[in-house]
C-alpha cells in the first residue's frame, strides 16, 4: 500500500507542488504561541513512552475518544498508558475527515518514521517501536524541538511566574532555540470569583513587592513584571476573552470595583466587564510603550459541562465555539489604544468564523503606514486549525487584506510532538496560492508567489515580533 503522508500530500497540482517543495518545506520554524511546559525544556524531559507523551493534555484526541464511545478511564483515569493507547488507536479510523487523522499520520511519519496506518492491530507494534525511540538521547524534549527547525518558541506564562526554566534554558549555549516567555495576564481581571481573584492578587504582590490597594497599584504590580518579562526576553502578550467589553469603568469606579473584590464580594457582571476594558487599555498601553505584540484570542465558552468540570477541571475538552457579538468592543479597545498612538502591534483571532470578515476588516482600519501588517488577523485557531479553517482563515484575509503580511502559523499547542502541524499549515497554503494560479487568478510567476510562501512561512513573524531568532528564511 502506498505511504498515506506522501511527498505531495494535500498538494493538487504542480504550482502547488513546486511552492511547496521548493519554497516552504525547508523554512525554518517560529512557534510565537503555544502552550508547552518551559519545565520540560530546561530539563530536557524524556518520555516514559507513547502514550505520555501523544495523549496526555490533548483535548483534541479526549474529545474524539469520547464521541467514539470510550470510557474516561482510558482517557483521562487511572487506565494502564498502553490500554489508553490502544483505546485511541481504535479511535483513529472513525477520525476520517476529522484532522486528527491527518495530524496523527503526519506525526507518525515526521518525528517517528512510521508510515503504517494506526488502528486496533497496529497498535502494539506502533507504541513498542515509538516507546523504544523516545528512550533514545535524540528523543528527548529538546531532540525533538531542534528535529524540526524550531528557531524559536514563546511559551504562555502567568505574570507571577518566576521564568526560572526561561533563564535556564537561555543560559544554556549547548541548545540554540531561542524560548521566551510570552505575557498572559487573564486572571488579573477574573472578578468572577473573588476568592480565586484574591489568591492570585496575594501572588501578585510577592512576585512585585507592590501592595495591591486600589487600582493604579494593581496596574504598578502589573507594571512590574512586565518589566521583569521584558528583561527575560518577553516580547509579546496574550490574553483570551469571551469578547472584548465596550464599556470602561471611571477612575472612581475601577477603586470601587477592585476594593469590592478585595472584601470578598463578587461585583456585577457590568461591573467585571467595565474593569475588564479598562484594564485591557492599560496592558495594552504598556506593550505599546514596551514594543511588543499584543495577542488577543475572543470567543471561546468554556467549560459548558459543569457536571466534568467538577470532576476533571479545565483544560479537558468542554470548552466551545461562543456566538458573542466581537466588533464594538473590540473596536473600542483598539480606538482607544490609538487614540494617543499607544496602539502595539496586534494579532486578532477568533473562535467563531462567521466572524473571520469582522476581524479582516477590524484590522485593516487600524494599520499605521509605518509597520507592515502592524494589526493582524491571526491564523485559525483552535477548532479552525484544519485543513477548511485555515483555507476560509486565509481567504478573508486574502480577500479583505494583504496576505502577503500575514504572519503564518502557530501551534498552540501543549504537545512537543505537534511541530509538523507547520507543515500541514504551508502544504495547504501552498495549494491554496497554487490553485490560484492554476485557474489564473494570480500570475503564473513562481518566485513571486514562491516569495509570497516564504514571508507567510517564517520571514513575515522573524521580522514581526522584534525577536532576533539567530536564522535567516
Amino acid at each position: 500500500m502506498a505511504s498515506f503522508i506522501h511527498e505531495d500530500f494535500l498538494l493538487s497540482g504542480e504550482n502547488a507542488r513546486a511552492l511547496f517543495h521548493d519554497h516552504a518545506e525547508g523554512m525554518p520554524i517560529f512557534d510565537y504561541h503555544c502552550h508547552v511546559p518551559p519545565a520540560q525544556i530546561s530539563e530536557n524531559t524524556r518520555f516514559e513512552n507513547l502514550t505520555r507523551v501523544w495523549l496526555g493534555g490533548d483535548h483534541y484526541k479526549w474529545r474524539a475518544m469520547r464521541t467514539a464511545g470510550v470510557p474516561e478511564n482510558l482517557i483521562t483515569g487511572d487506565a494502564p498508558d498502553r490500554e489508553k493507547f490502544q483505546a485511541w488507536a481504535r479511535t483513529v479510523p472513525r477520525t476520517l475527515g476529522n484532522p486528527l487523522y491527518h495530524w496523527t499520520h503526519l506525526e507518525l511519519k515526521r518525528v517517528f518514521g512510521i508510515d503504517e496506518l494506526l488502528d486496533e492491530q497496529s497498535a502494539d507494534r506502533i507504541y513498542d517501536r515509538c516507546t523504544a525511540l523516545l528512550a533514545r538521547e535524540d528523543y528527548r524534549v529538546r531532540g525533538l524541538v531542534r528535529r524540526f527547525g524550531v528557531a524559536g518558541i514563546c511559551t504562555t506564562d502567568d505574570p507571577t511566574d518566576t521564568l526560572e526554566h526561561h533563564a535556564a534554558i537561555a543560559a544554556d549555549e549547548s541548545f540554540p532555540v531561542k524560548v521566551l516567555p510570552a505575557f498572559r495576564p487573564d486572571k488579573a481581571h477574573a472578578l468572577e470569583s473573588p476568592e480565586r481573584w484574591k489568591a492570585w492578587i496575594e501572588a501578585l504582590e510577592a512576585a512585585s513587592g507592590v501592595p495591591v490597594t486600589d487600582y493604579p497599584s494593581l496596574v504598578a504590580a502589573l507594571k512590574n513584571r512586565h518589566d521583569f518579562f521584558h528583561a527575560r526576553g518577553c516580547r509579546i502578550s496574550d490574553h483570551g476573552l469571551q469578547f472584548v467589553p465596550a464599556p470602561s469603568a471611571s477612575p472612581a469606579d475601577r477603586d470601587r470595583i477592585l476594593k469590592e473584590a478585595k472584601a470578598g464580594r463578587r461585583p456585577s457582571d457590568a461591573d467585571i466587564l467595565a474593569f475588564r476594558g479598562a484594564l485591557l487599555t492599560d496592558l495594552g498601553r504598556m506593550d505599546a510603550e514596551a514594543g511588543w505584540t499584543m495577542q488577543l484570542h475572543v470567543g471561546a465558552l468554556r467549560n459548558v459541562n459543569p457536571r466534568m468540570f467538577a470532576s476533571l477541571g479545565p483544560d479537558t475538552g468542554y470548552d466551545v465555539i461562543g456566538d458573542w457579538p466581537q466588533a464594538e468592543g473590540l473596536a473600542r479597545l483598539l480606538a482607544d489604544l490609538d487614540q494617543d498612538d499607544r496602539l502595539p502591534k496586534t494579532i486578532l483571532y477568533v473562535l467563531n468564523p462567521r466572524d473571520n470578515e469582522v476581524l479582516a476588516t477590524m484590522a485593516g482600519a487600524f494599520q499605521d503606514g509605518r509597520t507592515a501588517g502592524k494589526i493582524q488577523f491571526g491564523s485559525g485557531w483552535w477548532f479552525n486549525d484544519q485543513k477548511d479553517g485555515m483555507e476560509r482563515q486565509m481567504t478573508a484575509l486574502s480577500s479583505m487584506g494583504l496576505l502577503s503580511a500575514f504572519v503564518g502559523m502557530l501551534t498552540d499547542s501543549r504537545s512537543f510532538l505537534s511541530y509538523p502541524r507547520h507543515e500541514y499549515f504551508r502544504r495547504i497554503l501552498c495549494n491554496l496560492v497554487g490553485g490560484w494560479m492554476d485557474r489564473g487568478e494570480i500570475p503564473p510567476d513562481l518566485e513571486a508567489a514562491g516569495n509570497l510562501v516564504k514571508d507567510v512561512c517564517f520571514r513575515n513573524a522573524a521580522s514581526y515580533f522584534g525577536i532576533d531568532l539567530g536564522v535567516k528564511g
